[in-house]
């Protein structure tokens, strides 16, 4: 079954995207846990952490690297910001495509 990433991925269901590229997508998360809270998705879909292969390395690293970019362009790079991936249920997961979360605006 397809995830809502997966839609959002494919199109079919719109938001309001802060960033796309070949690799990645990211918007704003429906339930903010901070003022700035953003998701930045892969296009290839893989379902937790703990699927990951070597293969996906680089992958991770342009998650990261986008986030940065991303933390820059909303100006709290200096002040600081949290990235997290959660990993199924225990961890918090509750979409099972991976999705790094992009966390700041507010001391945390």
């Amino acid at each position: 079954m397809s995830t809502i990433f997966k839609q959002i991925i494919d199109k079919k269901i719109e938001t309001n995207l802060i960033y796309e590229d070949k690799l990645c997508l990211a918007f704003n998360d429906k339930n903010p846990i901070a003022p700035i809270h953003i998701l930045i998705v892969p296009k290839k879909e893989i379902p937790t952490i703990n699927d990951l292969t070597e293969e996906d390395k680089n992958l991770i690293g342009h998650l990261i690297f986008t986030a940065k970019n991303i933390a820059k362009e909303k100006n709290i790079e200096e002040t600081g910001y949290r990235l997290f991936f959660n990993c199924n249920e225990d961890g918090g997961q509750t979409i099972f495509h991976i999705h790094l979360h992009l966390v700041g605006g507010k001391k945390l």
